[in-house]
């Protein structure tokens, strides 16, 4: 099945210009580590997920691209045609020239209503070219305007014209300190939007990616598109063809929707977390050597200890003991220690994966108990290496890791509204403890 990617913003264009660039240095990487048959049948899996083929040959990106702004949609498109790999469908963008200003309610309430049909009607046509479509994977930031605004908009329009495909959110999450001074405001509004309309929101935190490249990379002077190179590898080695569990032999034919049936077992629960091991340079690559094992143990420690890299791993971070419980009432300044799971999906890529033992991530400790553990965790794996690493490995999570963020970002919103003239005898929202009760009262 195909998918369909909503490029919102200049953050949602940025960044899918670089995944559709992950994706075809992946189809045409050497280092594949398979048979030829094993390799074709992958590519093939990959183009009818992502690309249409045109008479030019060139593998044309199944994309709508939308920003209120003109340069960074003429730059993205021009960047894709100069590669030679693939491109863009020149009549498959809208753009206007004036942005929306960092102000969430203008992308919502002004520039969506106003271009609504004309966004649908690129999308539409864009789906009418899937022989099956698998639904709608959208790429957006939380901080700005058209982004966070006009792309909480268009998800809700996306529900009402296609209640039953599949719609994965990508959002970025801001940083800690300062983008925009409404970047709080923004990254709230969108997410009860969001809450309402999207099937999964998958979660990339700026400041995490940022040391990253910082920390793993070993880049000096950080740009924009470092970052977003690194969130599309990620996003690669997740959305690349891979073999489920009930696929036997076969690629998974509906990624979006093995996705959500494997993490999200609940509607109310539908944030998830990414982490993929190894990441360094590339010309450290050849001087490097992985084992499962050792991949596996880091992956692990990594989600119960809330590390977003491995670097810098707690490995005194224990699960609890069956039996024992978790207090369900949480100090917002206490730092939480165990990262409880709802489910787990490890994917794996690269020689000798079939031999690799998973059990550690069927541990019941992990999971809430109203989940059985046997269901809660599940892997994907393909012989197939992704992106010149002779073996690597994912871990989609949902789980408590965005807690602490979201308390922040919840609690800067509310202190800005509550500095307000005549919002003093406001009381302020439970926020994010309310999810981490919900969450721990059953662990």
């Amino acid at each position: 099945m195909s998918i369909v990617t909503v490029q919102l913003g200049q953050c949602g264009n940025q960044i899918g210009h670089e995944v559709f660039n992950a994706i075809c240095s992946d189809v045409h990487g050497t280092h594949v580590l398979c048979s030829k048959k094993e390799n074709e049948s992958y590519n093939d899996a990959c183009k009818e997920r992502f690309f249409c083929e045109e008479e030019s040959e060139v593998p044309v990106a199944r994309a709508v691209l939308v920003d209120m702004e003109p340069k960074v949609i003429s730059q993205t498109l021009s960047m894709a045609t100069r590669s030679g790999y693939w491109k863009y469908d020149d009549r498959s963008h809208f753009c206007q020239k004036q942005g929306s200003g960092n102000n969430w309610a203008n992308g919502y309430s002004v520039h969506g209503p106003k271009h609504k049909e004309v966004i649908m009607n690129l999308v539409q046509k864009e789906a009418e070219k899937c022989d099956r479509l698998g639904g709608f994977f959208t790429i957006m930031s939380m901080a700005g305007g058209t982004g966070s605004g006009l792309g909480a908009y268009v998800t809700q329009c996306l529900r009402d014209a296609f209640p039953t495909s599949f719609i994965l959110n990508h959002v970025i999450w801001p940083y800690g300190t300062g983008e925009i001074i409404v970047q709080n405001y923004n990254s709230v509004l969108t997410l009860s939007h969001l809450y309402q309309s999207s099937d999964a929101l998958l979660v990339h935190e700026n400041d995490v990616i940022h040391k990253i490249c910082a920390q793993l990379m070993n880049i000096k002077q950080i740009s924009f598109r470092d970052v977003n190179q690194v969130i599309a590898h990620q996003l690669g080695s997740v959305f690349q063809p891979t073999y489920t569990a009930e696929g036997g032999l076969h690629y998974s034919r509906n990624p979006l929707g093995d996705l959500m049936e494997t993490l999200v077992p609940h509607p109310e629960f539908k944030m998830l977390g990414l982490r993929n091991i190894p990441q360094m340079p590339e010309n450290s690559l050849a001087y490097s050597t992985f084992s499962w094992p050792g991949l596996i143990k880091h992956l692990r420690q990594m989600l119960i200890a809330n590390a977003k890299m491995e670097e810098g791993i707690d490995w005194q971070v224990r699960p609890p003991r069956l039996g024992s419980s978790i207090p369900s009432s949480y100090s917002t300044n206490k730092p939480l220690q165990f990262n409880t799971s709802i489910a787990n999906l490890v994917i794996l890529r690269g020689k000798d994966m079939h031999s690799v033992d998973l059990g550690s991530f069927r541990d019941p400790s992990l999971y809430t108990s109203w989940l059985n553990p046997q269901d809660a965790f599940n892997a994907w794996k393909t012989p197939r290496a992704f992106n010149k690493y002779e073996k690597s490995a994912s871990l989609v999570s949902n789980s408590q890791f965005l807690l602490k963020p979201l308390d922040n970002v919840v609690g800067k919103a509310w202190n800005m509204f509550a500095s307000k003239p005549g919002t003093e005898a406001l009381k302020p929202p439970p926020g994010a403890p309310v999810l981490r009760a919900a969450l721990a009262q059953d662990t």
